[in-house]
């Protein structure tokens, strides 16, 4: 592994140096190091494989069009198919373009609702993570408590953040109102997670937000990065019934995959047609590796297994099964703590307080996050140390959550509590 092993991290899985592994291979939902080691994989590729790590059609289909070419920056067939399937499933969407993940997506939203609007505040929701750009990445992890909507920077260089950011409480309608109105002539849209990081929306919460967008004139940008293809095979829009103006995708539309996607309204979209260029109102559009035709097989080939009879099913009974016997842990050992999620995605805050936004969750007890997190590793567990969610893909099933929960268990006896 050479001299730099200390350094290694692909960001944020900041693991204890002496703790650090190299990935060698994954099948379904384990992983092998170099060493030979197993490990339960609840990172998931932080969710990108929900079909499991080397499912085979996937496997197939890429290793079928590897041979006639990876990437020709154009359309291609398999690009051509995916646009059509998303659209017949994405009620919000009348035109798409693919780019190379969900940060560049959500980017690429927030741009096209400046332009759209004229204005340059977005508004966000504090906590949200919407990709590396710089408004996923503010008032991220905050820790100051500011008064909303002031950002507070979570990243280094990111200053154009804090004139072009407002931060409203998730859950939290009528404070979201008073933003709006307050800087209705600054507000070029309005960029939510419909199920933000792990905390599900509160009854009336996404269709408050719905309506405030239809009365003051301000597009809704839903990033389904997360809950696209995860929540339903039309993601959050289809479990929630609530359509935004603008969407971005990625993670599990890529089968493993890199890829990312966004569309939306037509007179919203029509601002990135190369039609229009050197005119002011023309958003700047390019991706190199956008709707390339391994990522795009890999993406048919993935969701022709979400359209698989009973996918959703099953996945949302293994994440129920997992959060039902993680709280009778919890509560057997007399640990205070909630268990948060939906479907295919759970979360562990140390906490006896509910938890419906960033600053509830943040009351957890950051200690014993992360002294289960690297506990569970040492057992072969392999998750992201940081504790925002564990993701579960087709591939788990209630044998090996079961194992993930003894090894919890033991996990909370000898290194947490």
């Amino acid at each position: 592994m050479g001299v730099f092993t200390a350094g290694i991290s692909n960001g944020e899985f900041g693991f204890p140096p002496e703790t650090l592994i190299e990935v060698k291979r994954g099948k379904g939902a384990k992983l092998w190091d170099s060493g030979g080691q197993e490990y339960l994989d609840y990172s998931i590729g932080w969710g990108s494989c929900l079909v499991g790590h080397a499912r085979e059609e996937v496997v197939e289909a890429v290793q079928k069009q590897a041979e006639l070419g990876s990437n020709f920056a154009y359309l291609n067939n398999h690009a051509l198919q995916l646009a059509e399937e998303i659209q017949s499933i994405a009620p919000a969407i009348d035109r798409l373009r693919f780019c190379a993940s969900g940060t560049e997506a959500t980017m690429y939203c927030q741009r096209l609702a400046r332009a759209f609007t004229g204005k340059k505040k977005i508004l966000k929701f504090e906590g949200a993570y919407h990709g590396a750009n710089e408004a996923g990445v503010t008032s991220l992890f905050p820790r100051q408590n500011l008064a909303f909507p002031t950002p507070e920077l979570t990243s280094a260089g990111t200053p154009m953040a804090q004139e072009n950011l407002l931060i409203a409480p998730y859950n939290d309608l009528e404070t979201t109102k008073e933003i709006l109105i307050g800087n209705i002539n600054e507000i070029a849209g309005v960029l939510m997670e419909p199920l933000q990081r792990c905390t599900p929306p509160v009854p009336g919460f996404l269709e408050g937000i719905r309506a405030l967008c239809d009365t003051y004139g301000i597009p809704l940008i839903f990033d389904e990065v997360v809950t696209g293809f995860r929540l339903a095979y039309g993601g959050a829009q289809e479990k929630y019934g609530v359509i935004p103006d603008l969407v971005a995708y990625g993670k599990a539309l890529g089968g493993g995959y890199p890829i990312g996607a966004f569309g939306g309204r037509a007179d919203i979209m029509d601002h990135v047609n190369e039609h229009y260029i050197g005119q002011d109102n023309y958003v700047w559009m390019a991706s190199t590796l956008g709707g390339n035709p391994i990522s795009t097989t890999a993406a048919n080939a993935a969701l022709s297994v979400y359209r698989l009879p009973g996918t959703y099913e099953k996945l949302f009974e293994t994440g129920e099964y997992l959060r039902t016997n993680l709280r009778c842990i919890l509560s057997d050992l007399n640990e205070p703590a909630q268990v948060i999620g939906d479907g295919p995605l759970a979360q562990i805050v140390f906490t006896d307080q509910d938890v419906f936004n960033y600053r509830s969750s943040a009351l957890g007890d950051k200690k014993k996050g992360r002294a289960m997190m690297l506990g569970l590793f040492k057992r072969g567990v392999f998750l992201n140390p940081m504790g925002t969610k564990l993701y579960l893909s087709i591939a788990h099933d209630k044998n090996i959550c079961d194992a993930f929960l003894a090894r919890f268990e033991d996990c909370l006896r000898k290194d947490v509590l």
